[in-house]
């Protein structure tokens, strides 16, 4: 099995080594030889299923502004069949009279651990980024401490400012299944990243009960009313709402068989324990985001059970099917 190396520890090796070098590292040299990729090589991951992590990987460093030069063959720059990449030193490095004390390091790697992809500004990612680059790592026992924040969603700005000044919001959400969406009012507790996805768990106002919403099913923009509620409230939500989660992920397990090697075994063996006789069990707490995630793998991965995961799949499956032929029937 392939040693399981972090996404963000992958990245910052893949950095040290394209910034070690001023000729370039060819693509099969990043493979065989960078922490993250080396393992997985070794583990019998097959080579596109690779490449294609590479592929991600470096598109991710550039869109956080890492400069990854590449390099054509001398004779013929435009000639990429054995490109060479790298990281210009000169651009990345902090200006050489910048320095700073431990209890500074400390506190802008604190800082800079809290906020990571677009939850910060670009200056303020750089500078982080550059930080880094020093060599030094600041105090261990404060690191740990940092929670590790990527606001991917539109609504995660405002739901975290409501939060914070305690104010009931509104917004309006469509559920799998429903043709339209349903104007709902909260009071937002806590905002919590459970399997790569942000969800709000708040107070219904309607019902006063407690209820979890997902992100990226809110439509349209969340308006923060002049409402407020005791700020008490939210004391111990976040942990109440991750348990809730959990609780829900314990009691839904997909069976799958996945084709070794291929990008659906890398994502989903993260999350995984082996079946007692086949395939992997895969818990999960929403079956339509499993399934829009099995179906964008294709043939590389077969749903046993639960059977209404297996047709949602299916469903979606031919839904493509059905739209790819519509395009080639008006060609």
């Amino acid at each position: 099995m392939a040693a399981r190396i972090p996404a963000e520890e992958r990245l910052t090796n893949l950095v040290v080594a394209l910034m070690a070098t001023e000729i370039g590292l060819t693509k099969q040299q990043i493979l065989d030889n960078v922490s993250g990729y080396r393992q997985r090589a070794h583990a019998g991951v097959r080579a596109d299923a690779l490449e294609k992590m590479f592929e991600r990987d470096k598109d991710e460093l550039r869109t956080l502004g890492v400069p990854v030069e590449t390099i054509g063959d001398q004779a013929d720059p435009n000639d990429l069949r054995e490109a060479r990449y790298r990281i210009p030193q000169a651009e990345y490095d902090l200006p050489g009279d910048i320095e700073f004390t431990p209890a500074e390091l400390a506190v802008l790697q604190l800082a800079g651990s809290v906020w990571s992809a677009e939850s910060a500004s670009g200056d303020a990612k750089a500078g982080v980024r550059k930080i880094r680059a020093l060599g030094i790592d600041g105090d261990e026992p404060i690191i740990g401490f940092a929670p590790r924040i990527t606001a991917r969603d539109a609504a995660f700005a405002p739901l975290q400012d409501a939060i914070e000044k305690s104010r009931v919001v509104t917004f309006d959400y469509l559920k799998p299944g429903e043709d339209a969406s349903r104007r709902r009012s909260i009071r937002p507790l806590a905002l919590v990243d459970y399997e790569a996805r942000w969800h709000v768990f708040g107070v219904d106002v309607d019902i006063e009960e407690d209820r979890m919403f997902l992100l990226s099913r809110i439509v349209g923009d969340v308006r923060i009313t002049a409402t407020t509620f005791d700020a008490a409230l939210r004391e111990g939500a976040g942990e109440r709402a991750l348990r809730g989660l959990q609780d829900v992920a314990a009691q839904n397990s997909a069976l799958l068989e996945v084709t070794p090697g291929t990008e659906a075994s890398l994502r989903l063996g993260r999350r995984a324990r082996p079946a007692p006789t086949q395939g992997i069990l895969v818990p999960f707490v929403d079956l339509h985001i499993l399934a829009d995630e099995i179906a964008s793998y294709g043939p590389e991965v077969r749903v046993v059970e639960p059977a209404a995961l297996r047709d949602a799949v299916v469903h979606r499956l031919r839904a493509v099917v059905d739209t790819n032929a519509e395009i080639g029937a008006t060609r």
